[in-house]
């Protein structure tokens, strides 16, 4: 796990919050829309797939990548980001392309099939 390398076409991120820093983050994917553009998904206050803490998701490509991971590291105030490729393979998508801001946050990937 490794600062965030732009290799790939399509990305997620995965912004992590709890029940204390939920209002930080809500100004956060508010803000990720409105300044940068961005598509962000659902302000999930309960565990979904295979996040283990409360996410909202922040869909971007390869060319908006280096703003977006630029933009995250300076706003995320101590939340751990988790950064991953869309390859179509969640397995992989989820283990080997997978980058950190911040602390890495164990995820459970028991609902992915391993690519053979």
């Amino acid at each position: 796990m490794s600062f965030p390398v732009n290799r790939h076409q399509d990305y997620h991120a995965h912004f992590y919050f709890d029940q204390h820093s939920s209002d930080y983050a809500a100004e956060i994917r508010e803000q990720i829309s409105q300044q940068l553009g961005l598509f962000v998904g659902r302000f999930n206050q309960r565990l979904v797939g295979p996040h283990t803490k409360w996410s909202f998701e922040i869909d971007f490509n390869h060319q908006q990548f280096d703003t977006l991971i630029e933009w995250l590291e300076a706003h995320r105030n101590g939340h751990s980001v988790l950064v991953h490729a869309v390859t179509g393979d969640d397995y992989l998508d989820h283990t080997d392309y997978v980058y950190w801001l911040g602390e890495a946050v164990e995820l459970d990937i028991t609902g992915f099939e391993k690519s053979n």
